[in-house]
């Protein structure tokens, strides 16, 4: 009997999803330094709406962010210490997580100052810092009493662990009532997992129990919900009861006096309240009431937590988490990855080239056909062997250490911390993988943005990684640089490449006026990467190479052969000699190699030997010319099948204005470096 084929496994999506004028509406909230404005910044898109609350100095941030199939928006509201007895900028904060932008009547005698259009929040992450929790649970308890899902964030557990603050999380879920998540926010750990819990907390519809108090001012609490519970101060003051019958409790002063304003028999049987109770209770019932939360308090973190010896143990993780995602040194230790990554994969890539395309090359070299069809036969082979050199000494190596890095949990911490630096071009931290991808070839770099970003930020991303220098690129500024201009020259080009790219992106990004939303860097634990997984992942980058790249390379080579078996080289560079002669400051025969190094970049090289009829190119051009040939060359189109690969990414429009905007800048570098040189020798000969 033959086993029945199995379709594809679906996997089923619980909604409804949150997106468009649904989207949920997250705040923020937490007491100074807990590390609430380092989560906003770690998630938040480029494109954060910065203001004041109305009438007084506290600043707000907020901004699209992205969650999975939901959007959120993210209110980073102003830090608080407490929810009691608050007046000026503080009370502000507390009127917004009461009401949003919709006071109610108890608000219609304040000043009409616009108020910022946002309404108030579904749900409410509280930060805390995990090595001082006993400073916030009181927070956390107050803000159970506002009627709103709520989510508790512990952070900085990496510090806890270290200041001996063990915390057990579930027995502290259980007390509380409300979900909570370790985190640490300054290394994008647990980050994810946090806000995919405070989407599932209003998805399912799970909202906190007020904590009740203690016995001996629980009859006071009764006596003053007596009072208040009525359809009347419901309508006035819009506010969870229990929340109203707290701060009536402990005489606030703002709810206290719109009470007596609005309802001045109500507000002297409270006082009459309080006053039995001063007179049963040892002290004030306001006293008693602040009492009893710290208390609780207590109670909480010694029933959850507990403080023991200072850790001093450092593991590895520890260790490696101290180069990558520290706040200062994390971009060192980046940097110094990706030297690390580009030596070993040049040195690599050396060695390997000499057992590979250089043989080959070299073996093919002794076939020098006469007619037209063994040109071409010699142009076929010459493309495989091209492609041969292209992708198995640079693209592979660079291309495997690269998975490698991400199967290792490596490089998401190396796109958390540069994030600052693409956030700065106007992209999110995600595309630092496409780009690094782009040293070894432009090609798998635009095609892995499809599983990176959208919209937008693929885009931009896409259009700016032409501009990175490929292996093919890089191999040919090290060659002509390194020996006619030094180190310090090579350093000079690879900079200006780097700088364009910065302002290219602040320009780009003003062009297409869509929002992206903030995206979640999901930062996993470290692991070793699993063979299976990485060759599976580097076919996935590289197999547009079969498909796209090597009808192309060998389309070139044909092309190029024919050109000059036919003697058009000389038609060409008479064509192009406007541009290479005149504006550049070049010697005409460099017309066809920089035209067809559109067809294989990796020629170029080849071609400018062939051009000027000679290795030795610093006998006939001089470093000012190797200067601007090499800037030109750094920003000019990189390839055909990048492309091609381009046109399938983001469309022929795009694709078209790519090639328009990497000549235009191309023309526009090499000419101002030509003049900044030609001055520099004028002035210093």
């Amino acid at each position: 009997m033959k086993a029945e084929t199995q379709g594809p496994t679906s996997i089923p999506l619980k909604g409804p999803f949150f997106r468009g004028s649904k989207r949920l509406r997250i705040a923020l909230i937490g007491q100074p330094n807990s590390g609430k404005s380092t989560l906003f910044d770690a998630v938040a898109s480029t494109s954060v709406d910065h203001g004041r609350l109305p009438g007084t100095d506290k600043a707000y941030q907020r901004c699209v962010v992205q969650i999975g199939m939901d959007e959120v928006e993210l209110v980073d509201l102003p830090s608080l210490v407490t929810l009691r007895n608050l007046s000026g900028d503080d009370l502000e904060g507390l009127k917004y997580l009461l009401w949003g932008d919709a006071r109610p009547e108890v608000s219609a005698h304040e000043g009409r100052e616009p108020l910022p259009s946002f309404s108030r929040p579904d749900v409410l992450i509280h930060i805390v810092d995990a090595s001082t929790l006993h400073r916030h649970l009181e927070l956390t308890l107050e803000l159970i009493e506002l009627g709103l899902p709520i989510v508790l964030g512990l952070n900085m557990m990496d510090e806890a662990r270290r200041k001996g603050v063990r915390i057990d999380v579930a027995a502290l879920e259980r007390e509380l009532g409300i979900p909570v998540v370790p985190m640490t926010a300054i290394k994008g750990l647990g980050i994810a997992r946090l806000f995919e819990t405070a989407v599932k907390v209003v998805r399912n519809g799970q909202n906190p129990l007020p904590q009740p108090s203690s016995p001996h001012i629980r009859q006071w609490a009764e006596d003053i919900r007596r009072v208040v519970d009525r359809p009347e101060v419901h309508r006035a003051f819009r506010v969870p009861l229990p929340f109203l019958v707290r701060q009536l409790k402990q005489k606030d002063r703002y709810f206290m006096q719109e009470l007596r304003g609005h309802f001045p028999a109500l507000a002297e049987r409270l006082e009459q309240i309080h006053a039995r109770a001063k007179a049963a209770l040892q002290r004030p019932l306001h006293d008693e009431v602040a009492a009893d939360y710290h208390d609780r308090a207590a109670r909480l973190f010694a029933s959850a937590a507990e403080i023991t010896d200072r850790s001093r143990t450092i593991t590895w993780e520890d260790r490696l988490d101290a180069l990558f995602l520290h706040p200062r040194w994390g971009l060192v230790g980046s940097l110094g990855l990706f030297a690390l990554v580009m030596f070993l994969v040049f040195e690599v890539s050396t060695t390997i080239d000499a057992m590979t395309a250089a043989r080959l090359a070299e073996w093919v070299a002794q076939w020098e056909p006469r007619d037209a069809i063994g040109i071409v036969g010699r142009a076929v082979v010459d493309g495989l062997v091209g492609l041969v050199g292209i992708v198995i000494p640079y693209m592979l190596p660079l291309v495997l250490m690269l998975v490698m890095l991400e199967e290792s949990g490596v490089m998401q911490r190396v796109a958390f911390v540069v994030d600052r630096f693409f956030h700065y071009i106007g992209l999110h931290g995600k595309v630092a993988v496409p780009f690094l991808l782009g040293l070894g070839c432009n090609v798998p770099a635009i095609a892995s943005t499809r599983g990176v970003v959208a919209g937008r930020d693929r885009i931009v991303a896409s259009l700016l990684i032409t501009f990175v220098p490929c292996s093919a690129r890089s191999a040919i500024v090290l060659a002509l640089g390194g020996k006619y201009l030094g180190g310090l020259g090579v350093f000079g080009v690879f900079m200006l490449d780097l700088l364009i790219i910065a302002l290219l992106g602040k320009l780009l990004v003003r062009r297409y006026p869509e929002i992206a939303p903030g995206l979640i860097q999901e930062i996993p634990p470290y692991a070793w990467p699993r063979l299976s997984r990485v060759l599976r992942a580097t076919w996935q980058r590289t197999q547009d190479i079969l498909t796209i790249v090597t009808p192309l390379l060998v389309a070139g080579s044909v092309v190029l052969a024919l050109l000059h078996f036919y003697g058009a080289d000389a038609w060409i560079n008479m064509a192009f000699s406007p541009v290479t002669h005149w504006v550049l400051g070049l010697p005409e025969e460099l017309g066809v190699p920089i035209l067809f190094g559109v067809l294989r970049k990796e020629l170029s090289l080849l071609m400018v030997y062939q051009a000027l009829g000679t290795f030795d190119v610093g006998a006939v051009l001089d470093w000012v010319q190797i200067s601007v040939f090499l800037v030109f060359l750094m920003f000019y189109v990189p390839c055909i099948s990048t492309f091609a690969v381009m046109l399938r990414t983001i469309g022929r429009r795009e694709a078209l204005f790519s090639i328009i905007l990497s000549i235009g800048v191309a023309l526009v570098c090499a000419t101002i470096v030509r003049l900044l040189l030609e001055t520099w020798r004028l002035l210093w000969p």
